[in-house]
C-alpha cells in the first residue's frame, strides 16, 4: 500500500488541516454559526436560513460531519445536528496555538529589502 505525503506529517498538523478545509467554504461557516445560535437544528431549517439548495447544505453538512465539527442523528424523515463542542474546542486551541507561534515567529521588517541582499 502506497505511503501518501499526509502521513509523513504529524498528527496534530494533519488534524488542523482536516478542520481548516472543512472551514474553507462560506457555506460551512455560516451553517457552524446557525447551529451555534440554535444549539441543535433540523436540516430543514438551516436550509431556510441559508441561499442554497437541501442537497447543497446536506453536502456541506457532511462535510462538517466528516471532520467531526458536526454530530448528527437521523431519524425517519428528519435529521438533528448539532456543534460537537469538544471538537470545536479542539479546533479553537489547536488555532490559537498555531497563530501564537507564527506571531513569535514574525520579527518587525524580518523581510525586509536590507534582509534580502
Amino acid at each position: 500500500m502506497p505511503v501518501t505525503k499526509t502521513e509523513e506529517f504529524k498528527s496534530k498538523e494533519v488534524r488542523l488541516s482536516r478542520l481548516a478545509k472543512a472551514l474553507a467554504h462560506p457555506a460551512r461557516v455560516a451553517i457552524l454559526r446557525t447551529l451555534a445560535k440554535r444549539n441543535a437544528c433540523v436540516c430543514g431549517e438551516i436550509v431556510d436560513v441559508l441561499p442554497l439548495a437541501q442537497a447543497t447544505v446536506s453536502q456541506h453538512l457532511k462535510e462538517l460531519k466528516d471532520a467531526g465539527l458536526v454530530t448528527g442523528t437521523i431519524e425517519g424523515p428528519s435529521s438533528c445536528y448539532c456543534l460537537n463542542k469538544k471538537a470545536v474546542s479542539d479546533l479553537a486551541s489547536q488555532l490559537g496555538e498555531l497563530f501564537d507561534e507564527l506571531m513569535s515567529g514574525c520579527e518587525e521588517n524580518s523581510c525586509s529589502a536590507k534582509g534580502r541582499q
